[in-house]
Formats: C-alpha cells, structure tokens, sequence
C-alpha cells in the first residue's frame, strides 16, 4: 500500500476517534433526571421497592417504583403501554 495512503488513514482513524471521544464527552455532562415507570424489568438505575437490592432489581415492565437516568425534561414524553413517564415514584 502506498505510504501517503496509509498516512492518510491513520490520519483520519485518529480524528473519527477524537470526534467520538468529545461526542462522547458532550452527552455525558447534559443534565440528567430519575425518570419513573419507563424501565423493563431489571433493567432499572434502582429504586425498586421493598425486597430488592437497587439497580437491576425490578420486578415488572414499566415498574412505578423503578427509575432510569434520562435527559432532563424528556421523562413526561416517554410514553409506555401504561402511560408516560413521570418524575415521582408511583405506586
């Protein structure tokens, strides 16, 4: 292979790289909020109730008491089959 194209493939693995690191960077700090009753079972961040252990521990779909971490102001237009998501524990 020619050496001015392995350069230049090098030189564009590295910036695909760095854009993903600072993309990457970028959604790790928007602020986040616990979200209510959209998780799958035991696929919760915790807050699952009597008898579990946190993360991971619910029990049902859409679990009331369960929560994820969600892009702040987006938990009320996630919508399930048992309604939207909410931003206190429902029962």
């Amino acid at each position: 292979m020619n050496k001015k194209y392995v350069t230049l493939a090098a030189t564009l693995a590295l910036s695909l790289t760095a854009v993903a690191g600072v993309s990457q960077a970028a959604d790790e700090s928007k602020p986040m909020e616990k979200c209510f009753g959209v998780s799958l079972a035991g696929k919760n961040d915790c807050a699952a109730g009597a008898g579990t252990s946190c993360a991971g521990t619910s029990k049902t779909d859409y679990q009331g008491n369960a929560w994820v971490l969600v892009e702040k102001g987006s938990c009320t237009q996630i919508k399930t089959p048992k309604g939207f998501g909410t931003l206190m524990e429902q029962p």
